[in-house]
């Protein structure tokens, strides 16, 4: 224990004993300033001033622009920057698919690759379920009448399952002979009407024109996008007088006929009405008859 002791006394004297730092002129040892120091005030600054340093450190890096220049750390300004390229990239990946479901509809029209549409096999179970022989089919004459008069209406209404407050009707293209009609099992999804060359090709509806270009298959070609999803198309005409973007109306001259492109064999309209994706029949909503 006195060992001990007095080991404790004699570092407790090293740490207080006093000195006197001194600093002197070189050429005249003239003493400009002295300080008195003991070892546990030097401990005690040097401590202090590692803390100071440290905080300030850290202060910097966690609070000041001066982190963006150590490496390691991210810049606020190419967080920001990335954030807002990453909203433009969603953004425009999704215009790219909208204009390539769009592009696909008009590719559509322009090759007649369709889908053939699945048969709907509950409605037909469903059909199957019906003993029609204990159910009277026989109209009526009011009935029959009654269905007349809206058989006539109807003809030429394509969007007879639609509510509209616009009274939307089909302008015919051309007039002439149907030489070759609507065809789903030959792949012809539109209607051939032969009309002499340069006979005025006119918009069935009003719309905006998608597509006016050359074909080696079809030669001319003009498709135009009307509203409720309604697009149609004419093809090989002699010239066209509309250009893509355009705005057409109801009856307006868009093009002449004549026999362009490989797959013709004389002057006429090859006309085509696409419904939602899908062709149908021009014939059932035109009269192109003379």
């Amino acid at each position: 224990m006195p060992k001990k002791k007095k080991e404790q006394k004699r570092i407790t004297r090293k740490l207080l004993n006093k000195y006197r730092l001194v600093i002197l002129n070189e050429d005249t040892f003239e003493e400009r300033i002295s300080f008195k120091l003991n070892r546990l005030n030097v401990f005690v600054m040097v401590t202090i001033t590692s803390i100071l340093l440290i905080s300030g450190t850290i202060f910097l890096i966690a609070f000041t622009p001066l982190r963006e220049y150590i490496p390691g750390y991210s810049s606020t300004s190419l967080n920001l920057k990335a954030t807002r390229l990453a909203t433009t990239t969603d953004s425009l990946e999704s215009v790219m698919i909208l204009h390539q479901n769009y592009y696909s509809s008009i590719r559509k029209v322009l090759t007649g690759d369709v889908k053939t549409v699945e048969f709907d096999k509950d409605s037909a179970v469903q059909a199957q379920k019906l003993n029609t022989e204990e159910v009277d089919l026989t109209p009526s004459q009011q009935d029959i009448k009654l269905r007349e008069e809206v058989s006539k209406e109807d003809k030429y209404n394509l969007f007879e399952d639609e509510k509209s407050d616009v009274d939307f009707s089909l302008f015919p293209p051309v007039k002439g002979n149907i030489t070759s009609a609507y065809n789903v099992n030959e792949k012809h999804y539109g209607i051939d009407v032969a009309v002499p060359k340069d006979t005025p090709v006119k918009s069935a509806a009003s719309g905006t024109v998608i597509f006016s270009e050359w074909t080696a298959e079809t030669g001319h070609v003009m498709i135009i996008k009307h509203d409720k999803n309604l697009i149609t198309a004419y093809k090989h005409n002699a010239s066209l007088t509309k250009q893509q973007g355009e705005k057409v109306r109801a009856g307006e001259v868009i093009a002449t006929a004549g026999s362009t492109g490989e797959l013709s064999t004389g002057p006429h309209l090859h006309f085509e009405l696409w419904k939602d994706g899908y062709p149908t029949d021009p014939s059932n909503f035109i009269d192109f008859e003379q």
